[in-house]
């Protein structure tokens, strides 16, 4: 048995964005600048996939750039933003502790370049407030950037409420919407979203494709420059197959995302009350402002690289946080900005759902993480100090 419990990391390709991409790797092969009858049929494809999308999203197809993924949106957002608001100087940047490294590691390239950088505290529960966003604003801040759904706690954040305050200061908002596509409701314009970053893999679409969207009135800056592909904005011939594909997976997610969302609430919740049965352990991230999918524990006493080994060998595959961040030796960031100290927030295991796991794969994982922690605290000297009382417990 294998249970596939990682999907914040990537998702499964669907059969729907498969099927869409074929035609476009053998006969509609094309490249969408080209003049002639082959160029212009792959033109068409990507002037539809353009439309469909920007249809999703709540705004014009003008407004859609495609990019290589989330990390690159990411940058093109923050980098164009950061460079309207030096010409108008203002060089003060709004954000928060726990954001992808998509855009913390370009706020720090900025701050080298001379801009304020204030990253707002992350409550306990995984989420800030239009306040602290509203109180943090300045007349030189030229850009707030608050991630929709965090991709390690999965806390869900009021962005239809900060960017009204962003919108009455007169300043651009743009959220890393990476985690929410394809599982939360989007609509740019109802949400005061100026700009925003997804990415297909996350929502069973192919990777290495994604897409920017920036409000009209908004110049972007050219991260990769080339020749004149979307519009001049972002150089390199457009990849018309993952294109195709990302649009046919982002409307399947979209058309069945509250069908989706009641089976995998009713999953999240069975697992939170299992795992929630383990002494010394506490949920991270909001109960109830979080993604469907997401279930994020500390379990004291414990670590969580030897967890995710053991759980595999039964397996499970599952995640301590971001995939991006798998190679570190420290702790998360995103744990540490709400509160974990070091050595609970080592003990750390993310498993994100999808509508493909089952009621009885819920149950395996529960009981399979209870016997995994059970047996490497009874291995730990940590645990054993903590159970003699030679060291007092964290999580209560």
């Amino acid at each position: 048995m294998q249970i596939y419990a990682d999907n914040a990391a990537t998702t499964k390709m669907s059969r729907t964005a498969i099927d869409a991409m074929l035609p476009y790797l053998d006969g509609i092969y094309g490249n969408p600048s080209s003049l002639h009858s082959v160029g212009q049929k792959a033109n068409e494809a990507l002037c539809d996939a353009r439309e469909r999308i920007a249809k999703l999203l709540g705004c014009e197809a003008r407004e859609i750039t495609f990019t290589s993924g989330g990390s690159e949106a990411d940058n093109q957002a923050i980098i164009s933003a950061a460079r309207l608001g030096e010409r108008q100087e203002k060089k003060h940047i709004i954000s928060t502790a726990f954001e992808h490294h998509a855009v913390l590691h370009t706020l720090n390239r900025l701050k080298k370049e001379g801009f304020e950088i204030t990253l707002l505290d992350v409550h306990e529960n995984g989420m800030v407030t239009p306040e602290q966003v509203d109180e943090a604003i300045r007349p030189d801040t030229c850009l707030v950037t608050v991630m929709y759904a965090n991709n390690e706690i999965g806390s869900v954040q009021p962005i239809k409420e900060i960017g009204e305050v962003c919108k009455k200061q007169g300043v651009i908002f743009h959220t890393d919407a990476v985690q929410a596509a394809g599982h939360l409701h989007i609509n740019v314009r109802e949400q005061n979203i100026d700009m925003l970053s997804i990415s297909a893999h996350k929502f069973h679409g192919p990777k290495g494709i994604g897409v920017l969207y920036s409000r009209k009135g908004i110049p972007l800056v050219n991260i990769i420059d080339g020749g004149a592909q979307e519009r001049g904005k972002r150089g390199g011939t457009e990849n018309i197959p993952a294109i195709m594909g990302m649009a046919a997976a982002l409307e399947e997610a979209c058309r069945n995302m509250d069908k989706n969302n009641e089976k995998l609430t009713l999953m999240k919740d069975r697992l939170i009350e299992g795992l929630s049965e383990i002494p010394h352990a506490v949920l991270n991230g909001d109960r109830k402002s979080r993604l469907c999918s997401n279930v994020n524990f500390c379990f004291e006493g414990i670590e969580g690289e030897s967890l995710l080994l053991l759980l595999d060998d039964k397996g499970i595959c599952a995640s301590s946080g971001s995939a991006c961040t798998s190679g570190s030796l420290d702790p998360s960031h995103v744990l540490l900005a709400i509160g974990r100290p070091h050595e609970i927030a080592h003990g750390s295991l993310r498993l994100s759902l999808s509508e493909e796991n089952t009621d009885e794969e819920i149950e395996y994982i529960i009981k399979s993480v209870k016997e995994v922690v059970s047996y490497l605290r009874s291995i730990s000297p940590i645990w054993g100090d903590l159970i003699n009382g030679r060291k007092e417990f964290v999580i209560k």
